[in-house]
């Protein structure tokens, strides 16, 4: 079943687990499938870090990676989105936190301080490549003591392990934000307005 401004074909689907940028597709009224793709995205970054490659090609390289991976396994005129994002401090990458000591260690880094998000989507059809976009943000958290980054990650949870930086905008992680510079779905890991505007172009969407 289609929604009032989705058009019934060609299918949609999402070469990622992302939860956040599955929620946003859904809140802007599409319907797809969600097929991740399984590739090891921290070797990719690490190899396109060696090589000196910016960040916003490296995140365009890593999302299409995802998409072409996926588009390969899928049939027939169907669209596949692979997104990628990329934080970067002092020309560095950072990861997500694979423990709460590893999150403790990434606010420590990232407060009193401004980074950069930088968020990227690759769209193929029918097997090709057929459009791209990158766009960047900058955020600055407060200065944070010890006690806070402590009292925070009891607060978050594993919310805190969810996300690059171990802080989520949408959520607990606000209370540790000062200021936000750029779109604000490019922070959640989407530049989601290009996209619903290509996806119009595609018929995707209805205009």
């Amino acid at each position: 079943m289609t929604t009032p401004l989705q058009a019934a074909t060609p299918p949609l689907i999402l070469a990622s687990g992302s939860a956040a940028r599955a929620a946003m597709l859904r809140a802007a009224g599409l319907e797809f499938q969600i097929a991740p793709a399984p590739v090891d995205e921290v070797e990719l970054r690490l190899a396109l870090l060696a090589e000196g490659i910016a960040s916003p090609d490296a995140a365009t390289a890593l999302a299409e990676l995802k998409a072409q991976h996926v588009a390969a396994r899928q049939p027939g005129d169907c669209i596949v989105l692979g997104a990628d994002q990329l934080l970067e401090l002092d020309g560095a990458w950072l990861e997500k936190p694979v423990d709460r000591a590893a999150a403790a260690r990434q606010l420590a880094q990232l407060g009193g301080r401004a980074h950069r998000l930088v968020s990227a989507v690759v769209a193929f059809r029918g097997g090709a490549r057929v459009w791209h976009h990158v766009a960047s943000a900058e955020i600055t958290l407060r200065a944070l003591s010890a006690g806070t980054i402590e009292a925070y990650l009891d607060a978050a949870g594993e919310a805190a392990l969810r996300s690059v930086g171990a802080y989520e905008l949408e959520g607990l992680g606000a209370q540790l934000v000062t200021a936000v510079r750029g779109d604000h779905f490019t922070v959640l890991g989407l530049p989601l307005l290009p996209l619903l505007r290509f996806l119009r172009d595609q018929g995707v969407l209805l205009a």
